[in-house]
């Protein structure tokens, strides 16, 4: 559960964001309970590359792209991001065990610094994202086993 406070034309909203799932959000706004939907983004177009006609000399590796992030393995549990903005900072590593509340990334979203905490306990067994990288909301930042 995530708490915001907004001041829209000098009136005060309390947001609370309850529980965040594929497409949806179950949200509180002043006490009203909401349900939140939104389109999934497209899915990337794959990158056409053309053959050189001659093979070079020596080849070079291309180099690499930051790759959509896959869905989770059976049993993993993704923790996504709940709006879009840039990591400020990763708290966690591959293989460190994490606690529920535990804060595992840092996300400034409208210039405010907001704590992605882990939902439940478990071990970090991928991060899908870096420092100053930038997020699409609902993205995969951190997988748990």
């Amino acid at each position: 559960m995530k708490e915001y406070k907004y001041k829209i034309n000098g009136e005060e909203y309390n947001v609370v964001i309850n529980e965040v799932a594929d497409t949806t959000a179950q949200v509180e706004v002043n006490g009203t309970a909401y349900t939140v939907e939104w389109e999934k983004p497209a899915a990337p177009k794959p990158v056409v590359v053309a053959k050189p006609a001659a093979p070079a000399a020596k080849p070079v590796a291309p180099a690499a792209q930051a790759a959509p992030a896959a869905t989770p393995a059976a049993g993993a549990y993704a923790i996504k991001t709940p709006l879009p903005g840039v990591i400020i900072d990763v708290k966690v590593n591959v293989g460190d065990t994490v606690a529920k509340g535990q804060t595992v990334a840092i996300l400034e979203a409208m210039k405010m610094e907001n704590n992605i905490n882990c939902d439940r306990d478990g071990k970090v067994v991928s991060i899908a994202v870096s420092k100053g990288e930038t997020v699409a909301d609902g993205a995969v930042l951190i997988t748990l086993e």
